[in-house]
């Protein structure tokens, strides 16, 4: 497996083995993809053979500019009125952390779409994403670097923990600027939805183009859904999870084994404050933004649940669970929240 930082050289590479059929996890601005070529069945079958993923979840096929949606996207069937929200989506929000489902382009494999007719597109907010698709002259279908169901790499060295030794190269760009994924926004149906909450907030989307309808919850287990991180279950961290709101964690008195996760200083501080006995120190008590901003809370997450990860396969590290307070539901703490809820023990049935 070949390391390197990204270079021009390194670029070059990267896209031979690309061609070649090979698998390479580069750096976007929301977490880090595990590329393949997206015309390629069997380079895209060793993507859901190495991440474990299930068929029935597609992948989201990655441009390197918006002229080049037709390399993966016919846009022809869509209608008048639809053609002008995507070319206005495209061009307000691209190159960015937004995905758009489209009717597909006969040249994609049915594999990368699960077998449906639509297929999810977005062009990187990353310049060495964007120069890397450029290089390889196609589209990359291009999940998240990672085993199926688990944290997002936001990290090169994420992605060398998990996947190492099962991928060709491994690009790295250093951290994630966004840190939770694309959203996912379908505008092929009756009314525009919003698959999956990500780093592009509905508000900004909605003041553009009018309401989304919400659908991120309408996918059902082992059934095909028009994008991925639509599970009930995902996103999950190794150590047990549970989601709660700023008053339930208020609640709660430290026990040995737990690690609380809050959005904010100020919650801390309060939580801290109401504690009988003053817990351990800061091994067990983490914060999102200590000012309360979203977009430094939603780069930090998934960094955050690593670093509990590791810490809990240390020997004798007395973690067992973690207690994480929702963020506000604004912007990119829609996406959070999402997150959190999949990856929860308490939310499996919602």
């Amino acid at each position: 497996m070949i390391f390197l930082p990204v270079s021009t050289e390194a670029l070059k590479k990267a896209a031979e083995i690309l061609r070649g059929g090979g698998l390479v996890a580069f750096p976007t601005e929301t977490v880090y993809g595990l590329g393949a070529d997206a015309l390629n069945p069997q380079a895209l079958a060793k993507v859901f053979q190495v991440k474990e993923r299930p068929s029935f979840d597609p992948l989201i096929i990655h441009i390197a500019a918006a002229e080049d949606m037709e390399k993966a996207a016919n846009f022809s069937l869509l209608s008048e009125e639809k053609r002008k929200k995507l070319f206005l989506l495209a061009k307000n929000f691209w190159p960015g952390p937004l995905s758009i489902v489209l009717p597909k382009s006969e040249k994609i494999p049915g594999i990368a779409c699960a077998g449906l007719s639509t297929v999810a597109v977005r062009c990187p907010g990353n310049e060495a994403a964007r120069n890397l698709i450029a290089e390889f002259g196609g589209a990359v279908a291009a999940p998240s670097a990672n085993p199926f169901g688990g944290l997002s790499p936001t990290r090169a060295e994420h992605v060398r923990a998990a996947l190492g030794g099962k991928i060709d190269m491994i690009l790295d760009g250093g951290p994630a600027r966004i840190g939770v994924e694309s959203t996912v926004l379908d505008i092929t149906g009756e009314n525009v939805k919003m698959l999956r909450p990500g780093g592009t907030p509905r508000e900004a989307i909605e003041g553009l183009i009018g309401p989304v309808d919400d659908g991120s919850f309408a996918a059902v287990e082992n059934a095909p859904s028009a994008s991925p991180g639509q599970l009930k279950s995902h996103y999950a961290p190794k150590t047990p999870l549970s989601a709660l709101t700023g008053e339930e964690m208020l609640r709660l008195q430290y026990e040995k084994g737990d690690v609380f996760l809050f959005f904010d200083g100020y919650t801390r501080d309060i939580w801290l404050k109401g504690q009988s006995e003053r817990p351990p120190e800061t091994v067990f008590i983490r914060v999102l933004s200590e000012t309360g901003q979203v977009i430094e809370a939603a780069a930090r997450l998934f960094e955050i649940l690593h670093e509990l990860d590791s810490l809990n396969s240390l020997e004798n590290s007395g973690i067992s669970r973690i207690f994480a307070q929702f963020a506000p539901s604004r912007e990119l703490g829609e996406a959070i929240n999402d997150r959190l809820r999949r990856a929860s023990t308490f939310f499996k049935n919602f």
